[in-house]
């Protein structure tokens, strides 16, 4: 089978032999066949089958193992050590792992100084094995024991007893790292290992003061180019240990020889060493960012741990362009989070004494941070790869993220120190500066203007005034202003006549495909905010967006965000300037539709019908002139009185409706098509609520012609939000009663032919049934409403292998099953069938469904015990009867047992989820294996 497993070329047999060597590992038999596969005869592949197969045996089915045999599997696993030692490395390891496992189990009780005994009998004179091989063995064993214990399944209270045994264990260990590790003849190998062993160590939470001599060792170590990285790993993990705060004393000592480090790194620099660099700023970040708090409070060391402050400042402006000269500057930004965090979390008094130290600080690390987010020459950027451009760009976004976190420190002294620096490059006649010092004054501006409020700054007014000066030269600057502008639009909304100073460079950037991201969304923002100022430029602003549409100069999404755009701009003005807008706005598209509905469907005319109605459907999301998504009190002054007579949009949608109906005769069979007819019809519902009535009726009848035709989601869906806004409008309800009826008797029938093959139409027709419960349960009572009909289909569709297709089934019967007293006929059909929902449900639950869905289960399990409880304490009885169900491996007394708790919990729904995963657990054959680990 391994040979099979290794040299066979066809990939089934090697998929079958692997299967079979899994289920072989963990056989009674592998005890005996793993010892004869170490032959010292067989090539390594086998023996490191042998070995796993006895890592796994020890770890995994530690009780098979009698008591009275613990000692001679112990001295096996350490012969098979002492042979391989010299031998092959990967299955010494795997041996290594397999006593580490056995330790692990017995200790503290049957193996009391485990660690001590294995240095021991590692260090006693053998003949046949030369030195290093033993000592490189039993660095190898040190070094996997605290990997195991990270990774064992030991139960929690022996975790915390184990770990306390080893942290005291070290004691027997750290002696002698220490020595090879200071011996000038122990060799780079073994300095290398030793390392490696201390680093593993380290992570057991051992005190940092008895850590102190091995992290000095290590830094020694540093200057030895072959141990370098190894070390800093050793020093990083170490020092970042969560339990190392607590040794201040220990922490204060480790300082000097961190800021011993800069010597070497300015070496490095110089000799373009970025892996040594990166090392160096990691040891300092680590001992910064961990405990900075810890060495803020030692006030009385304030200077040498500003100099440590210094040193990463050092680091966050190392020389060169990230990613492509450095990668080092990166890893210091969040230190300068905590740093902070932990300055503004002192009382007042301390918090004042710090201030004052490191504002000058944080103002340096501003200058740093926008040199760090400069491009570099135009020259120099085209040359790098598209994966390193895109690295700088989320750099450019994590400093931008730093620089609004540093202004909770430095408050509004920060925006008048950038307007200031930006205000004397624009103005200095001097020496003309690069276009990149602008655009990295305006980014900080733009990333502290996004988030944070600067209404009451006043350097904005400024700054506004200053942006037409900017000489615009290249693509990323004019990006930057234009984010800028959108940054401030919630700005220009409470300062108006300032909007015509920075309207004109928007409406220009729009005709520059080059911009189209920027210039969209700012002009999108605008519209938002300040729609209630836009009216007298909004001829202007609709005339250059239709230009630049009928140019095309704007890929698909853009342009549907400029719709957006126009929408909110046009919901400010008046209605017969609206209709007149759209009529100039929609007619070229209407032609075009009206063209392309002649014409035969191909592929090439149906994108362009998408991106027609799409143009329509996002135009109408955001076109609202009753405001209801004005919820900020600036527009409550500027409110315009709702205007009477039909809404803009219906008008439209009346003129186009015929249109819409021809594009979808000869569609009907396009999925794609019909929805995006739906999606005009949902957005505007949507939008207009209770305004879209008039529409009702023939949007009702086109919808049942469709779904007659050719039954698709989209149809459902666009039901579905019709039940929803108009259930209480018994005026506008009647067409969508009738179509919610067609609807539901088209699908059911579609259940008797098969809907396997329909998996969006089920989940969608279950959504549509819940929000009719939900919303409208009188739906029910309807004659002409087979509600058991409908019930079968739910049953069938929580046995769908499409997750959010069972997760619908489940929420339509939790809307149901609380309906049974007030509606009969839901009652009736429950209380006849309510046993083969039961039967369905724990199928799922015993290994049918993806366990991602347990919840959903859980919560009609819920439902049924409230709502149907004498009947569901005699189904589930009579349910779990059944041999071997729900599953094979859960025996008669635990099933009796999961459905006496479930009766038992009618209040928290919480504990029956919890039951639920356990029992399903239990059915996978899963319980307290790995695989439940993070469930």
């Amino acid at each position: 089978a391994l040979h099979q497993l290794y040299y066979d070329p066809n990939i089934e047999n090697k998929n079958l032999a692997q299967k079979w060597l899994m289920q072989a590992q963990v056989s009674p038999q592998a005890w005996h066949f793993s010892w004869q596969l170490l032959d010292m005869e067989k090539v390594p592949e086998i023996q490191y089958f042998g070995a796993s197969a006895l890592h796994i045996k020890i770890s995994r089915y530690w009780n098979d193992i009698p008591a009275d045999q613990y000692e001679s599997l112990k001295s096996q696993l350490f012969n098979q050590i002492t042979r391989f030692a010299s031998g092959s490395k990967i299955v010494l390891t795997r041996l290594c792992v397999a006593l580490a496992s056995l330790a692990l189990s017995m200790m503290p009780e049957a193996w009391p100084c485990a660690v001590a005994d294995m240095v021991r009998l590692f260090q006693a004179e053998d003949s046949n094995v030369d030195g290093r091989a033993r000592c490189l063995a039993l660095l190898e064993l040190l070094t996997v024991l605290p990997e195991e214990f990270q990774t064992s399944r030991l139960p929690q209270y022996r975790k915390g007893q184990v770990r306390s045994v080893l942290a005291q264990e070290c004691s027997s260990v750290f002696p002698l790292l220490e020595q090879l590790l200071r011996q000038q003849d122990s060799p780079g190998f073994i300095k290398q290992k030793v390392l490696k062993c201390f680093s593993s160590w380290v992570q057991l939470e051992i005190p940092l003061m008895e850590c102190e001599n091995l992290i000095q060792a290590a830094f020694a170590s540093l200057r030895d180019p072959e141990l370098f990285d190894t070390a800093v790993e050793a020093i990083v993990n170490a020092i970042s240990q969560p339990d190392a705060q607590r040794y201040v004393n220990t922490l204060l000592k480790l300082i000097p020889p961190v800021l011993g480090l800069q010597e070497q790194l300015r070496q490095a620099l110089q000799s373009g060493d970025m892996e040594t660099s990166h090392g160096i700023c990691r040891i300092a970040v680590a001992l910064g960012e961990n405990h900075s708090r810890a060495l803020l409070d030692q006030v009385e060391h304030w200077q040498s741990f500003l100099a440590l402050v210094n040193m990463i400042m050092f680091c966050t402006g190392i020389p060169g362009h990230y990613p492509v000269n450095e990668t080092t500057s990166s890893l210091t930004l969040t230190f300068w989070y905590t740093l902070q965090d932990d300055i503004l979390s002192f009382e007042a008094e301390k918090q004042a004494v710090y201030q004052q130290v490191y504002r000058p600080v944080y103002f340096q690390l501003v200058d740093v941070l926008l040199h760090k987010a400069q491009f570099p020459s135009d020259e120099e950027y085209g040359f790098w790869s598209s994966d390193e451009k895109e690295q700088f760009r989320i750099y450019r976004v994590d400093i931008s993220d730093t620089l609004m976190y540093v202004y909770e420190m430095l408050g509004a002294e920060l925006l008048s120190s950038l307007y200031d620096k930006l205000g004397r490059v624009l103005t200095s006649t001097e020496q003309p500066s690069s276009w990149q010092h602008t655009e990295a004054l305006l980014y900080g501006f733009q990333s502290i203007a996004e988030t944070i409020d600067v209404n009451y700054s006043d350097v904005v007014p400024g700054l506004i005034g200053l942006i037409p000066r900017i000489s615009i030269s290249n693509v990323q600057l004019a990006d930057t202003v234009m984010f800028t502008i959108g940054a401030l639009s919630e700005w220009l909304a409470d300062h108006p006549v300032m909007i015509n100073n920075v309207l004109p460079l928007v409406l220009q950037a729009l005709g520059n495909p080059e911009l189209s991201i920027s210039s969209v969304s700012t002009l999108k923002k605008i519209c938002r905010e300040c729609k209630y100022d836009l009216p007298p430029y909004a001829a202007n602003i609709v005339a250059v967006s239709q230009d630049v549409l009928m140019k095309q100069i704007h890929k698909t999404s853009q342009c549907m965000w400029l719709m957006q755009a126009l929408g909110f701009l046009l919901s400010a003005l008046q209605v017969e300037e609206i209709l007149k807008n759209l009529h100039s706005l929609i007619t070229p598209y209407i032609q075009q539709l009206e063209k392309l509905a002649e014409e035969t469907p191909n592929p090439s005319n149906k994108l362009a019908i998408i991106h027609i109605l799409g143009l329509l459907s996002n135009l109408f999301t955001t076109l609202d002139i009753s405001h209801h998504d004005d919820d900020h009190e600036s527009a409550e002054v500027k409110k315009l009185p709702v205007p009477q007579g039909p809404n803009p949009v219906v008008v439209v949608l009346q003129q186009v409706f015929q249109l819409i109906q021809k594009v979808l005769s000869k569609w009907l069979n396009d999925a794609q098509v019909v929805e995006s007819v739906c999606a005009i019809f949902e957005k505007s519902v949507k939008t207009l609520l209770d305004d879209f009535a008039p529409m009702v009726p023939q949007l009702c009848e086109m919808l049942g012609q469709m779904y007659s035709t050719i039954p698709q989601a989209s149809a459902i869906d666009l039901t579905r939000q019709l039940v929803h806004i108009f259930a209480h409008e018994p005026a506008h309800f009647p067409p969508i009663k009738a179509l919610f009826l067609l609807v539901t008797s088209i699908t059911l029938s579609l259940f008797q032919q098969g809907p396997r093959d329909h998996p969006d139409i089920v989940d969608s027709f279950m959504q549509l049934l819940a929000q009719a419960l939900k919303r409208k349960p009188d739906l029910f009572l309807c004659s002409s409403l087979d509600v058991k009909a409908v019930f079968h289909c739910g049953v069938l569709s929580l046995k769908f292998p499409e997750a959010p297709t069972v997760k619908a089934s489940c929420g339509f019967f939790t809307e149901l099953l609380p309906r049974c007293g007030e509606i009969p006929p839901v009652g009736q059909v429950v209380h006849e069938n309510g046993k083969l929902l039961l039967q369905a449900v724990l199928e799922g639950v015993g290994g049918q469904a993806s366990r991602s869905l347990m919840d959903h289960f859980a919560e009609i399990l819920f439902a049924l015990n409230k709502h149907c409880f004498s009947y569901l304490s005699v189904w589930i009885k009579e349910v779990m009867q059944q041999e071997g169900f729900p599953s094979a491996r859960v025996s008669p007394e635990q099933k009796d047992t999961f459905g006496q708790q479930i009766l038992r919990e009618r209040v928290n729904k919480r504990r029956v989820k919890e039951m639920v995963k356990e029992f399903t657990l239990l059915c996978r054959g899963l319980h307290g294996t790995e695989y439940t680990a993070d469930y």
